[in-house]
């Protein structure tokens, strides 16, 4: 499934409204900036996610589904298309990440 590429430009969130911190292990391509791979986990910092009375908000998104043709080392780049989990401090996971905006300039399938 194609898609515009994931950098560290770009804006995901929680699907509770916490904001992604992106950062990547990528030193070595770029799209105007580093593009994000499927093995980076992203801290998400915000998140006001309640089960209950306990709060139990997202912390990291999880990476799968990347690039099919377009990878950095072996190892696939994200895409608009590609699947994010949200997961709790207790790794369990509490909805998709939604990407907010792209590298509009750049895509993969």
């Amino acid at each position: 499934m194609a898609g515009s590429i994931l950098t560290t430009d770009s804006q995901i969130q929680c699907p509770h409204g916490g904001q992604a911190v992106l950062a990547t292990t990528n030193v070595r391509s770029m799209a105007r900036s580093p593009m994000l791979l499927e093995t980076d986990v992203h801290l998400v910092v915000g998140c006001p996610f309640t089960i209950g009375s306990k709060y139990s908000p997202c912390v990291r998104i999880e990476w799968s589904a990347g690039a099919k043709r377009v990878n950095v080392n072996g190892v696939a780049v994200l895409t608009q298309a590609s699947m994010g989990k949200c997961m709790s401090a207790e790794s369990a996971t509490q909805g998709l990440a939604l990407v907010v905006s792209t590298q509009q300039s750049a895509s993969a399938v």
